[in-house]
């Protein structure tokens, strides 16, 4: 457990609290331990804490135990899930027999036609053990946090249920309220009586039960939040057919290591992050790309873990196992940003911090404000007692981290990860979108996109014989040709194929003498492209596509227009994103006539061409320094220094592990659109949390004034108390149903 290695990080579970003022605290001691900077989350229930040199995490542990709270460290995600049903079960079985014994209280205090001979002591016996046992977690946590010199909302709830049972006990044993026949009529806003014939236990076992209610619920919420990391980290297979000695051997997943190779049968999942050895299949990665077409895969290809194999017999062998894989990395992320505190966050945590003290001495000043006016005990008394009960400040702690939950859930569903929660307000400001062109716009592969044929020339086969050809050359050009050709029919074999370097390649195809290559390539065998046919090859290369030209058996018979084509999705996202009023920028290191002509083809109007790698940073600074805030979507090597440039950067995931982590925004799926479904997802986020915290604050703002002015009844106070919590996390889990727009 112990360790002392300088810059350590750890992530704690903390026990114990119940309110965002809790952890304030908490955070507050750990921060004061030198070479100590911690993050404290209510709504997860977690510590991020980074530790220096001679600080073991025994000590941290010590640190948060003397301030009233537990701390363990977390244990596997899949044994933790297992337990978390029960976490609810003690709550639940208090309030239960709160509700039981608590509404023929409330009904005969606010019903005075049930008000039988001797009502009052009947209530007394059911309100006893709902102020005692059912309200004993907050009794014990108020009383841990008062040997600690602390107070949090326990205590606020703690004082408001015992002072208003203490005086219904005065009431009875030592005023008049005792006596048979008393009958005591319910208002909403607190009569003005002698007070000493007036008992509170309708007060003291609603507030109990009301909280306990809201308690349940709120936990209850918490956990749904959560679930969709949970469901992350449980989507790995559990065991794998590893092949050892060319025999198959099953064992637990967490024991493969890099190298093995391994089995994937139709319907299974892949194991771990590979590639694939022999076999081919499509392959379902829709739980973690949210894609939901199956990708075709073969030898070479790479596979990621967790996906399913929906084909054919894979076997694979693993890239990466453990914390390095991509499922790993995507938890990681998204658990990150879950326990990261956006800036309004931690406004709220700071008013947190100082509210139940000033609570308590607002409510202190009600009492003697009502006294010194000369009005009776009671209605000092049930006005301080409100105010107590109303200004609990739990919605405040839950605005933020259940809607940031619960939209980096949703966005990990949808193969989106955020980062932290800073990104947020990022999203909300930025203005201008960069797009690099290469794998972001286009599909980064060459492709087939025309064939220019000569008179009286056949398509299928000159594509036959130069497919056959190219076939052979592990060219990117050569193999868009290959592929586009296979796609036709199966391809004849080929005798005495050659490179020529620079030039082509050629060979002999059904007896035919085929050059694949440039014009020079078959110049130099007396083959030259007729007028027409040359004309129509320079135009493609005017547009930025790359020629190659065929011939056979002494003529020239086509040219072969390949070009890096653009996604079919791309026209869609640049609608999405310019909806979004975003200003859509085309960036390349390429020709512009081909930047151009991609530009055109997608919608977007502004286009920054012939960049080199080291120059994109320096086209994002200029669109800064012109006054625009940026957001940059790349996927390459190139692109992270850019990324890291702009105000927010999106990594498209089907890049590079570099880009990745030099970005606030991964896109698990190659597909433009999901750029503009994280801006969304992201700026919905924000506003819940912005209208998680504007209620939040509104409800304590309106509230407390009614209660100082005796215009509110404690246990309507308990009640709108606890209905401002279940609001805050149900608003938040409203963002469970964000739809992607594609």
């Amino acid at each position: 457990m112990t360790s002392t290695e300088p810059g350590q990080s750890v992530e704690l579970i903390i026990g114990g609290m119940t309110c965002a003022s809790c952890a304030a605290r908490v955070e507050k001691k750990l921060n004061r331990m030198e070479g100590v900077t911690a993050t404290v989350n209510y709504a997860t229930e977690k510590a991020k804490v980074t530790y220096a040199d001679g600080i073991s995490t025994d000590d941290l542990v010590a640190t948060v135990e003397k301030t009233g709270y537990t701390a363990s460290l977390p244990t596997p995600a899949v044994e933790a899930s297992a337990d978390e049903p029960d976490e609810l079960k003690p709550l639940r079985e208090r309030l239960i027999a709160s509700i039981v014994l608590a509404v023929p209280v409330i009904a005969f205090g606010m019903i005075p036609a049930l008000q039988f001979e001797s009502w009052q002591w009947a209530s007394l016996t059911l309100a006893f053990p709902v102020v005692t046992w059912a309200a004993w977690p907050f009794h014990k946590a108020a009383w841990t946090n008062l040997r600690h010199g602390a107070a949090t909302m326990d205590t606020l709830i703690s004082l408001g249920v015992v002072s208003a049972f203490l005086w219904s006990l005065y009431a009875l044993f030592l005023g008049s309220a005792g006596e048979p026949g008393m009958k005591m009529p319910f208002t909403l806003i607190p009569s003005r009586g002698s007070g000493a014939e007036e008992i509170y236990l309708e007060v003291a076992a609603g507030v109990t039960t009301f909280i306990l209610a809201g308690r349940y619920f709120e936990a209850r919420a918490k956990r749904r939040s959560g679930a969709a990391l949970r469901a992350l980290l449980e989507l790995g297979a559990k065991d794998v057919a590893v092949l050892r000695n060319g025999t198959e051997t099953r064992i637990p997943a967490d024991q493969l290591v890099v190298g093995d190779e391994f089995v994937v049968r139709p319907g299974e999942k892949i194991a771990t992050d590979g590639a694939v050895v022999t076999g081919s299949s499509a392959v379902d990665a829709s739980m973690l790309t949210g894609e939901s077409v199956p990708v075709e895969v073969a030898p070479g290809d790479a596979v990621v873990g967790a996906t399913v194999n929906a084909g054919g017999r894979l076997v694979v062998r693993a890239t990466r196992v453990g914390s390095d894989t991509q499922l790993a990395q995507m938890a990681r992320l998204v658990e990150d940003a879950q326990n990261g505190k956006a800036a309004v966050q931690r406004l709220a945590d700071k008013v947190s911090g100082i509210f139940v003290p000033i609570v308590i001495g607002l409510a202190l000043a009600t009492l003697g404000f009502w006294l010194g006016n000369g009005s009776p005990l009671e209605v000092a008394f049930t006005a301080a007692v409100a105010v107590l009960i109303i200004a609990c400040p739990c919605a405040l702690g839950l605005a933020t981290p259940t809607a940031l939950m619960v939209g980096t859930g949703r966005g990990a569903q949808l193969g989106i990860l955020i980062k932290g929660p800073e990104v947020l307000e990022s999203t909300r400001r930025v203005d201008t979108v960069v797009l690099d062109k290469t794998g972001t716009v286009t599909t980064g592969r060459m492709e087939l996109v025309d064939v220019l044929l000569a008179p009286d020339q056949d398509r299928a086969e000159v594509l036959r014989l130069a497919g056959a050809l190219e076939h052979s050359s592990e060219h990117p050009i050569a193999q868009a040709v290959a592929r586009a050709a296979s796609e036709a029919g199966k391809l004849p074999e080929v005798e005495d194929f050659g490179n020529v370097e620079g030039l082509g390649v050629q060979g002999i195809v059904d007896g035919h003498a085929v050059l694949v290559g440039r014009t020079k390539l078959l110049e130099e065998w007396s083959q030259y492209l007729p007028e027409e046919l040359a004309h129509a090859k320079e135009h493609a290369e005017a547009e930025g596509s790359t020629a190659v030209a065929v011939g056979w058996d002494g003529q020239a018979r086509a040219v072969l227009v390949v070009a890096d084509t653009v996604k079919p999705t791309s026209v869609e996202a640049i609608v999405q994103l310019k909806s979004l009023g975003l200003r859509p920028v085309l960036l390349t290191g390429d020709n512009e006539a081909v930047a151009m002509k991609v530009a055109a083809e997608v919608g977007i109007d502004e286009v920054i061409a012939e960049v080199l790698p080291a120059g994109k940073v320096d086209a994002v600074k200029k669109l800064q320094d012109e006054g625009r805030v940026v957001a940059m979507v790349g996927d390459g090597v190139n692109d992270a220094a850019a990324l890291a440039q702009a105000d927010l950067g999106l990594s498209m995931g089907t890049g590079t592990d570099v880009a990745i982590e030099a970005s606030d925004l991964t896109l698990v799926r190659g597909d433009l659109r999901a750029a503009a479904d994280a801006i969304r997802l992201s700026r919905s986020t924000l506003r819940t949390i912005k209208g998680n915290l504007f209620w939040a604050f509104a409800y304590n703002v309106a509230a407390l004034p009614l209660a100082a002015a005796g215009l509110l009844n404690p246990m309507l106070a308990g009640a709108a108390m606890a209905f401002s919590s279940v609001f805050v996390v149900s608003n938040s889990l409203r963002l469970r149903r964000f739809r992607p727009l594609s």
